[in-house]
């Protein structure tokens, strides 16, 4: 006697499809005892400052690593160095540093902020959820920049 084999691929191509057509970076469904998750890899380029030189000819062109490099340097950073002043976020979404794309960040390196004051926001499921200070303090770090995506529990900023 056979089983009936419960897995669905239309039902994967269709959640495939959802995740591409959206920002989500993973999705999940259950029915009984069947569970099917599809995530995606979201990669996001990072810029890198460079200093300028102290000599005032033009300076040379300065080759910045490539983004998946200087991405998983950065991860591998923040994963090995967890800050107890780091501000996570509290959900999976997009973060955002300013209330309205023409206005100034809420928060900058080297800002004072009290307990309650609000540095981010987080928009997930089209609904922007402010993430503020937990303590009073100097932001030393600012990890994510405007419109980046966002892992639940990953380092934004960092209050000192």
């Amino acid at each position: 006697m056979a089983k009936e084999n419960p897995f669905d691929p239309d039902l994967v191509r269709e959640l495939a499809n959802l995740i591409a057509d959206t920002d989500l970076s993973e999705i999940e469904v259950e029915k009984g005892d069947l569970r099917i998750r599809v995530a995606r890899m979201v990669t996001a380029a990072v810029t890198v400052p460079v200093a300028a030189p102290a000599a005032h000819h033009a300076p040379a062109p300065v080759m910045a690593p490539p983004p998946s490099v200087a991405a998983a340097a950065e991860a591998a950073t923040k994963a090995a160095a967890p800050n107890p002043g780091a501000v996570l976020s509290p959900m999976v979404g997009t973060a955002y540093r300013k209330p309205s794309p023409d206005a100034k960040n809420f928060v900058e390196i080297g800002s004072k902020v009290q307990a309650g004051d609000k540095v981010l926001l987080v928009e997930a499921m089209k609904t922007f959820n402010e993430i503020v200070a937990p303590r009073a303090g100097t932001v030393t770090a600012i990890y994510v920049e405007d419109g980046t995506p966002v892992e639940y529990g990953e380092p934004l900023l960092v209050i000192e």
